[in-house]
């Protein structure tokens, strides 16, 4: 077990993110778009390869669209939230998580949208079923961290690999109680096992990408994204009505691709409206309405594990190669 604190380019990139924000974010984007064109295709052509596509390296399930934090990058900060509240039913949690234990997946899950997954009270016992039934899943817990203690993150570390707290900020120090937590884990790091937690300082007021237009302070609309998306390819998003929506950054629940209140998730990852999707997503964002602006890009997660795929690791999909790995 493991306790550590990253701030990405330190304190060079925090006065970036500050005092040039749109020149931050759009270079990092440049670069991003520019290092990774040669792997997405790589990964795409495996999809032409079989008669079913790859299994998801990611499902991100939200049992509940509420956020706390305030989030300047984010249409669901509690400010800006407009989507009608909703909080997944019990039975259709369990039977998507059955649904994914039926088809064996060994990738990447986490409860966790646009959202807080602390504001869901049922959050632990959640996780604690996704883990007997998935055993062999590498189970990540994204947070903002508000509502976190010391008592919640013993009660979590069972159940999860790696514990993610977002310590959203404006003057790069750690909120109160996550302090309270990095001191305590350290002192204490028999008592958290093999789960690794990493402290991610972030910038409140950052501007990121547009997430297809929907971010409070980026609404680009005009540019047209000529690059490929990789979402479609590796991530499936499950809206808390159970709806398997195209990404992350359909903040407002507009998109639908399955009902997965009636539909195998396995058959809706397959579905011949999704590989439509991909296509059309292969030639360029251009080519699909709701995606034809947006420039978000995810440069962790997906990246990390796509590229362990390729390299010829498809252990769990490449989890091991994402930060950590239970032993």
């Amino acid at each position: 077990m493991s306790i550590r604190i990253h701030n990405f380019m330190g304190r060079l990139g925090w006065e970036l993110q500050k005092k040039c924000p749109m020149l931050s974010a759009n270079a990092y984007l440049k670069l991003q778009f520019a290092t990774r064109a040669k792997s997405q295709k790589k990964y795409i052509d495996l999809f032409k390869e079989g008669e079913e596509p790859p299994m998801p390296l990611v499902v991100n399930l939200e049992t509940i669209n509420r956020c706390n934090s305030n989030c300047a990058f984010c249409t669901a900060n509690k400010y800006a939230e407009k989507r009608p509240y909703m909080r997944m039913e019990e039975e259709l949690f369990y039977k998507i998580i059955d649904d994914l234990a039926d088809w064996g997946f060994k990738g990447h899950l986490t409860l966790y949208g646009n959202n807080e997954p602390w504001l869901d009270t049922r959050i632990v016992e959640f996780h604690k079923y996704c883990r007997e039934k998935l055993p062999d899943t590498f189970i990540f817990m994204s947070t903002n961290g508000l509502l976190l203690d010391i008592d919640k993150v013993k009660q979590i570390v069972p159940y999860v690999d790696q514990l993610i707290i977002n310590n959203y900020c404006e003057d790069m120090k750690l909120h109160d109680n996550v302090k309270q937590i990095y001191e305590y884990v350290k002192a204490h790091p028999e008592e958290f096992g093999d789960v690794e937690i990493l402290i991610q300082m972030r910038y409140v007021k950052a501007v990121l990408t547009n997430r297809a237009g929907s971010a409070p302070n980026k609404v680009e609309t005009v540019k047209i994204v000529k690059e490929t998306c990789l979402m479609p390819y590796t991530d499936i998003f499950i809206f808390p009505d159970g709806r398997m929506g195209i990404c992350c950054c359909d903040n407002f629940e507009a998109t639908t691709f399955a009902d997965l209140k009636t539909t195998k998730i396995k058959d809706a990852w397959n579905s011949e409206e999704y590989q439509k999707v991909r296509k059309l997503l292969k030639g360029g964002r251009q080519n699909y309405q709701f995606c034809k602006h947006c420039d978000f890009i995810d440069a962790g997660l997906r990246m990390d594990a796509v590229n362990a795929v390729l390299s010829g690791d498809d252990t769990h999909y490449g989890a091991r190669q994402y930060m950590f790995r239970k032993k």
